[in-house]
């Protein structure tokens, strides 16, 4: 049996955009047979003073919209380690924009190993268009890793 392969989401606070990754991509992988499942970690966890909850409401709706089944929705927010990043066989930061320099400042070794996407928080993006977003990148990505 090959060994599982890992998809790492990251986000800021890993509250809503790449827990919305995570859960969408192990969805959609579940039935497929392949050795691949995703995880997600925040970048500055602490940064999230106004998130309440393990999840997201937004990020719950969505994939409850998309007829997801959450396996990790009782989870609390989760902080990047080194040994997430070293674990990963790919890594996806959902906004280059905001995450860029986390990556620079706190895993300079990595920022440039990085795949980075252009889903900006809810402060500059309607959920319904980030979380629409995200879908078509995980989409493109599952093909992208199912060809490789």
């Amino acid at each position: 049996m090959k060994r599982e392969k890992t998809v790492l989401f990251l986000c800021t606070g890993n509250y809503y955009r790449s827990r919305f990754a995570e859960e969408l991509f192990n969805h959609r992988v579940v039935d497929a047979g392949v050795t691949f499942a995703a995880q997600s970690r925040g970048l500055a966890v602490e940064r999230g003073t106004f998130n309440v909850g393990p999840l997201s409401p937004f990020a719950r709706q969505g994939l409850g919209e998309r007829g997801v089944t959450l396996l990790g929705g009782d989870r609390l927010p989760q902080q990047c380690s080194l040994v997430d990043l070293e674990a990963a066989h790919h890594v996806v930061a959902l906004d280059e924009t905001e995450h860029r320099p986390l990556m620079r400042e706190r895993f300079p070794y990595w920022e440039n190993g990085v795949e980075y996407w252009q889903v900006a928080d809810v402060e500059l993006t309607s959920p319904k268009l980030a979380l629409a977003e995200i879908e078509q990148q995980v989409d493109a990505l599952l093909t992208k890793l199912f060809a490789g």
